[in-house]
Order: structure tokens, then sequence, then C-alpha cells
């Protein structure tokens, strides 16, 4: 006799992704896999007594999301730190970090989280001196909210041992001033590592992203009992939203151990790949780690096979790489990699059959980028490699047909647009040419040249809600001078599921509703396709799946 179904979800929308039976209105799980897909006369017959009956009430029933770019430690690290997010001024956060102080009284420093670079607007810009009018008996220091530049008082300077600079990579920056001390700006990962040192989890959460390697010394289990209990609150966070799937951003052994421990207890939530971080100064044979990592870590729920880079920094800070200088400046920006170094690492990462995902935000960085895959492919011939670039923000109109012809995805994170309504002040249009304006944030051009396009959040640069970057995508401010992007709510929900899935070499176990499929399904609070797009924010999880598990449930 036919084992009966565990789950039946019934009375939904089905988008399935599945070309065969692109809707539906039920389908049945068993033993973590999707058993049928259907109507809801004939999937509702399969039931036994123990199968469980879900009513999705009309509502979109989806494959899970996969958001395809994210710090995960970090981000779930940060949801215990202040979040100063749409602050303004030093009267505002002043009140704000001594109400958090006085909740947190243990803490070596007050450490703040998205920082608006304008924060502090004609009062004098951000620096220590401000932040020591804000905070001048305790260290106190605040992350801008794309995490490349950390601003420092005088006490966390000292403390950091970095009041009068140090040594950093290439691209970074500890601002100095006239009077021969740091400013407290300080720009890009290692400029701000030794700070980083002083918050509540020792800076472990970006050692991944500062230098891809271990804490030393070791984490003492007490501390990896802490860093296990912050990623599962971030687990926690992302089942929430409906994701069953993560690609990480920064990684070493340290994380990938973590989140193989957690798997073992029974509180790993989400799917998540990890990267194995090459840095510019690092030699070729460190990629014999990268091999290492991908032997040791190959499972479903935990695994490595992919190389992160970068290539710049941001616009905002001006160390994003451009082919024009700066306007009213003789600067492009920092080059994190130089070209020859780059190529070389595509080169031996893409003959070891390994992904490569590379930070490029400036339009020479993105060129850069496409000439290092250019160079692998002319090295090692043509394969299914689905080389990754993330953010493109500015993109010259020479390089978008090269990206279909390599094969290189386009990961971007609609929200981080000007016009995604989360950043509340687009300072990049007074960082760009006019010109360059019609070239930047440009999702639609990038899909007209035939790119494939995956979607994520870069939590926690912005928040990993998924319904709010989808708002971003198809409901994007129009107010604001840039030429209209508006992604088809398909186009988003495809970029988000379908697409990331087959990104990681996994479309023939997720991103669809079909038989055989790893059972990551979302079912949500609304029918999606009847909001309307400045409105889909409202919609959220009502039941969350991982193979089959539910991982949240409103």
């Amino acid at each position: 006799m036919t084992q009966p179904p565990d789950l039946i979800i019934t009375e939904g929308k089905l988008i399935t992704f599945d070309e065969s039976q692109p809707r539906a209105e039920a389908l049945a799980i068993r033993d973590g896999r999707i058993l049928t897909v259907g109507s809801r006369v004939e999937i509702t017959e399969l039931a036994g007594r123990e199968t469980r009956l879900f009513d999705a009430q009309g509502a979109t029933v989806l494959p899970g999301f996969i958001d395809s770019h994210v710090h995960l430690f970090c981000g779930s690290v940060e949801m215990g730190y202040l979040d100063v997010h749409g602050l303004k001024g030093e009267d505002q956060l002043a009140q704000a970090a001594r109400a958090w102080v006085a909740g947190h009284p243990n803490e070596t420093i007050c450490f703040a989280v998205q920082a608006d670079y304008d924060m502090f607007g004609d009062q004098g810009g951000n620096n220590r001196h401000a932040l020591d009018r804000v905070m001048p008996d305790r260290p106190f220091a605040m992350f801008a909210a794309d995490h490349h530049t950390i601003w420092a008082n005088t006490l966390a300077l000292e403390m950091a041992g970095i009041l009068h600079g140090g040594p950093v990579d290439a691209g970074a920056m500890i601002v100095m001033g006239q009077d021969g001390k740091a400013t407290g700006e300080l720009r890009e990962f290692s400029a701000y590592a030794h700070v980083l040192k002083l918050t509540r989890h020792g800076g472990r959460d970006l050692l991944g992203l500062t230098t891809g390697a271990d804490p030393v010394p070791a984490a003492s289990p007490a501390e990896r009992a802490q860093d296990k209990a912050a990623i599962a609150r971030g687990m926690q966070h992302c089942a929430r939203n409906g994701i069953t799937g993560l690609h990480n951003m920064d990684g070493n052994f340290y994380q990938l151990e973590l989140l193989s421990e957690m798997e073992a207890g029974g509180t790993l939530l989400c799917r998540a790949e990890v990267p194995f971080h090459f840095k510019s100064f690092d030699p070729l044979d460190r990629f014999e780690e990268a091999e290492e990592m991908r032997r040791r870590f190959n499972g479903e729920h935990v695994w490595c096979n992919r190389v992160k880079m970068f290539m710049d920094g941001v616009i905002d800070s001006h160390t994003a790489l451009m082919i024009e200088p700066y306007p009213g400046t003789d600067h492009l920006g920092d080059a994190v990699f130089e070209p020859e170094h780059f190529n070389a690492a595509c080169i031996r990462a893409d003959a070891m059959g390994l992904q490569i995902a590379t930070h490029a935000i400036g339009d020479l960085a993105v060129r850069r980028t496409l000439d290092g895959y250019e160079a692998a492919r002319d090295a090692n011939g043509v394969r299914d490699s689905r080389h990754r670039i993330e953010h493109l923000e500015v993109t010259h109109p020479d390089d978008l047909p090269r990206l279909k012809e390599l094969g290189v995805v386009a990961s971007v994170q609609p929200g981080h647009a000007p016009f995604g309504h989360y950043f509340t002040h687009p300072v990049s249009l007074e960082n760009l040419h006019d010109h360059q304006i019609g070239h930047s944030f440009a999702w639609r051009d990038i899909r007209a040249a035939g790119a494939t396009m995956a979607f994520s959040t870069d939590w926690p640069v912005m928040p990993v809600k998924v319904m709010d970057n989808i708002r971003s995508a198809i409901a994007p401010r129009k107010d604001l001078g840039w030429r209209d992007q508006t992604q088809t709510l398909m186009e988003t929900l495809e970029s988000y599921t379908a697409v990331n899935a087959w990104l990681e070499f996994n479309e023939d176990r997720k991103g669809k509703l079909a038989a055989g499929m790893l059972a990551d399904v979302v079912v949500m609070t609304h029918d999606l396709e009847s909001l309307a797009p400045e409105e889909i924010h409202k919609a959220s999880a009502a039941l969350t799946l991982c193979g089959g598990r539910s991982t949240w449930e409103a």
C-alpha cells in the first residue's frame, strides 16, 4: 500500500516554475520531498489519517525563497546591536545610544549599525569629534549601512590602537586629520578590523569577510556557543521571511563548522552555502584551502563550491572603481585587486571547477571582473561555470553584452538602488556624472541584454525581508531622477527562487514545485498577484518549510 503524505497544502494558488505544470492548487509532501502537485481534489484524496492538511486560503504558494547574497553571521549578530537606521543629527543619535547603553551596561563598546553617510548633515559630517559629543565617556562606533565604512569616537580608536593610524590593505584607508590623528572614518575592512574586535563577538562574525581566516586564538567553547546562538536567531528571522536557502558572501572554516554543528543539533533552519574567501594579498597556493573546504563540506544543508573576491568598494565613500574620476575630483576609486593577480585567481579557481562571485560596483570594477572571467574561459575553455558579479551598480553600456556572451550572472539587490524605498538619502546622484546615472542600477537594461539576474538583499546591508525587496523591484520610487527600472512580479519571484536554485547548481532539486523536488516551500499570507505592486510588502510568510520541516508558521 502506498504510504500517505506527511503534509498536504491545499486551497492555494501555486506558482510552480515548472514548465510542464506552471499552475496548480495543491501539493503533497512525504519524507522531505514533494510527492506530487495537482488539483485540490486529486491531492486531498491522497490524505491518510496521519496526514496534516494545511489550508492556504487562496494565497500564493511558491518554492522557498533563496537569498543569494547575505552575510549570515554578521546579519545575525547585528540583530543584537544598536540600529540607527533613519536617525539624523547628534541629538537623535545620542538619545538612542544612551538608551542602548542603559540596557547593555556590560558591553565594552556601544556598537551601532545602519548609519547614514550623511547622518550629521551640516553639523560637520561623520567623524570622531561628532561621536565624542554623542558619547564622550565610552567607546562608540557605528557601521555604515553598506558595511564598507565605520566611524569611531576617540575612545574606540584609542582602544583599537589606531588613533594614530596603522597599516591597511590595498583599497582601505584610516582617514587621517591635519592633527596627525585619525578622523574616525575607517574605510574598508582592514581599516576597521581592530574596532570590530571590541564587539561582544570579538569581530569573529566578520573574519570571513575581513581576512577569510579563522579566529586566532581559536574561539572558546563558550564563544562558539554564543556565536551559534546568534546564528540560530538569524536563521529564525530568515525562516520567518519565507527563506529556505542562503548564499553566504563571506566564509571561513569556522563558519562552516558552526553551521555543521547546528545542522547536527537540529537548529539549522535554512540551507547555507559558504564560499572560500580569496583576498588580494593571498598567494594562489591558498586555493588549496578552497579544495579542502569543498571536500569537507558538501552536504545538502551546508556546502562550499564557490570563491568570493572583491574588486572595489562602494560609491558613497568613493572607493568603487570607476572608468572616469568622480565628479569634481581626479580620483577613480580604489582597486582591491591588480588585474594580473585577479585574472590569475580566476584562472585557478575556474580550473578547479569552482564558481566565482566577485563584488564589483563601479563600471571599471565590472569591466575588470568580466576581463578576469574571460581570461579564465580563454585559459580553461568554455564550461557551465555560472560565475557571478555581485551588485553591478554602475555598468558601462559596452560591457552589458559581455554578461550574456560570457555566461555571467548579474547578482543584484533591488533594495540597494536609490529608488528602492530603503535608503533615505540618494547620495549616489552626487557621486556620478549625468551620463552615468542612466546606466546605474539598470536592472531592465541588464535583462534586455540577455543576462540572467539573481535577486538578493545583501543582509545586513539592508534587512533580509523578502517582500520589502520585491517591492523595490516591482514598485520602485519614480520621483528621484532615475530611469524607470521596474521589474514584473513574475520576473522578480523567479529571480528569488528558481534562478537562485539554478545559480547554486541545484535546479534539479530546488526552486520548483514538482514531484521529486526537495520540499522547500513557502505559503504566503496573500495572493501576491492580486496585490497592487506598491502594497506587495504587506504580504508575509504564513508557513515556511525546509525539507518538509516547518521552520516558521504564523
